[in-house]
């Protein structure tokens, strides 16, 4: 008789392995099918909050709608000041602001006279949403080097005040700070200033540019 149960109980020890097997398989491969949904969705959300923050990051806004009173044609007159003693001097010219990149960035060109030379110069000025902030950069004729800076609007809500470097050979200076301060005085007309430091080291004043929008 003993030798009969133990003939079933390797029977049965055996297939009752299998079905535990077999039943720990099926629970595994459902909770991996159950799993991949999920996974998937999760992966779906991830992709649309990035697309959606690119979105935000790329379309102009409020930011870019401050800029548009500089889009135009423009006449200038600019004075500027070598030192802080020295007499003034001054040249005029005109310039195109104009939106490209879809409405992100403002394009200046400039053409005018400069000590009775040919001026010609390029700047660009545009508002980062993801920094919250403005950004200028100038470029002419005159020099080789990029003028790069940022800025916010002062609390008047007539004002973007930029600070950044400048090359100035003549000081020897690979990165000079400059200050300078776009003003919305009317519709018609803005100023744009700029500021350095002097032989003191103290600041002064060393150009202002008054543009007057072409009827």
């Amino acid at each position: 008789m003993n030798t009969i149960q133990n003939f079933f109980r390797l029977l049965l020890v055996p297939a009752f392995v299998v079905l535990v097997s077999v039943g720990a398989g099926t629970l595994i491969a459902s909770a991996q099918d159950n799993a991949e949904p999920a996974k998937t969705e999760a992966m779906d959300k991830m992709k649309q909050e990035m697309m959606q923050k690119w979105q935000e990051y790329s379309t102009p806004g409020e930011g870019h709608k401050a800029l548009e009173p500089l889009v135009g044609n423009w006449d200038y007159v600019v004075t500027w000041w070598e030192t802080p003693a020295s007499d003034p001097q001054k040249s005029s010219g005109t310039s195109e602001h104009k939106w490209i990149l879809g409405g992100r960035f403002v394009e200046e060109t400039v053409r005018g006279t400069m000590m009775g030379q040919v001026f010609e110069g390029l700047g660009l000025i545009g508002y980062d949403n993801a920094k919250d902030t403005y950004n200028e950069i100038w470029m002419d004729n005159m020099g080789t080097g990029i003028m790069s800076g940022t800025g916010t609007y002062d609390s008047t809500g007539k004002k973007i005040v930029f600070t950044g470097t400048l090359s100035c050979p003549m000081e020897d200076q690979k990165e000079k700070p400059y200050r300078s301060v776009i003003t919305m005085a009317s519709p018609n007309q803005y100023t744009y200033e700029m500021y350095t430091t002097g032989p003191d080291n103290k600041e002064f004043r060393t150009m202002e540019i008054v543009l007057t929008k072409k009827q």
